[in-house]
């Protein structure tokens, strides 16, 4: 068994398929294909169920990626040890977030003191983010939604409610408020299925036993609140998330306020990392004024 062998196999595994991890590491198709069946050879066992464009894992190989990613993740705490002295005057912290509205302070904090460090940021709703945490593509997660906290290090940033919000020219705009059943009989602009917003309110409508409309479904806030701001229908948004916009008006959902609870999450197994340590330390010096 070789190194080369296992990282070829960890990267099949991470990615579904051969070509895919063939690209991640700039190698040739036929190159990691080869690696990963030497291994399975050399041992007699069989890693990967093959299929037509992607490859799923056997329960031998499960158990062979289990053990893959605790000896990738000590080769980057390795790293980190040895790099230990500029690690925080240069590399990249990479965030996935499903609004960067909940971490501004954070991110200002940080950037002044380690300015050295690039700071890549990537969208995401609540079941993506923890994916591209569990897969190591990004250091940390900002969403309101975790199913399971056992593999990630928790920090609360803060609490909002849930608002419906529409443009100023629409007939809902002079509303205070509106219960969940008197929406139901209007149009919504959504977002995508993976959002915790939606999720959300798709659980307080089934609970009572409404429909909901869908007239749009977008990607990303940005987009619902350009689309809301036409006049086309009803948004839905955290608070925090909603934007001073003047074309827009914010409406406040009646009877059975949602809130959501924003959090700041690594991976336990990446909470020694130093950069990763900086930014939580600045989220906690921050929330205690």
């Amino acid at each position: 068994m070789r190194y080369v062998q296992l990282r070829a196999f960890h990267h099949v595994a991470l990615a579904g398929s051969f070509s895919k991890a063939a690209r991640a590491l700039s190698l040739t198709q036929p190159a990691i294909s080869d690696q990963v069946r030497w291994l399975e050879e050399e041992y007699d066992v069989a890693l990967f169920v093959r299929k037509h464009r992607h490859v799923e894992l056997t329960a031998a190989g499960s158990r062979l990626l289990a053990a893959t990613r605790r000896l990738f993740d000590a080769e980057g705490e390795a790293l980190e040890v040895l790099q230990e002295e500029r690690s925080l005057r240069a590399g990249m912290l990479r965030i996935a977030a499903d609004s960067v509205d909940h971490v501004l302070d954070v991110l200002t904090d940080f950037q002044r003191r380690f300015p050295g460090i690039q700071i890549k940021i990537v969208r995401g709703n609540s079941h993506s983010i923890v994916e591209d945490l569990l897969a190591y593509d990004v250091d940390l997660g900002v969403l309101g939604e975790l199913l399971d906290e056992r593999p990630f290090e928790v920090f609360s940033l803060n609490v909002s409610p849930v608002v419906l919000f529409v443009a100023r020219t629409h007939p809902l705009a002079a509303r205070a408020s509106l219960s969940l059943e008197a929406l139901s009989a209007w149009p919504l602009v959504m977002r995508e299925h993976g959002s915790r917003t939606r999720l959300m309110v798709e659980k307080l409508a089934e609970a009572q036993g409404l429909t909901l409309r869908y007239a749009i479904e977008a990607e990303g806030r940005e987009a619902i609140q350009r689309i809301v701001a036409t006049g086309i229908g009803v948004g839905i948004v955290s608070e925090a998330e909603f934007d001073n916009d003047p074309r827009l008006v914010k409406i406040a959902l009646e009877h059975q306020p949602l809130t959501m609870h924003e959090k700041l999450i690594c991976l336990k197994d990446r909470r020694n990392s130093k950069a990763i340590q900086a930014f939580f330390a600045s989220a906690r010096a921050l929330a205690q004024g």
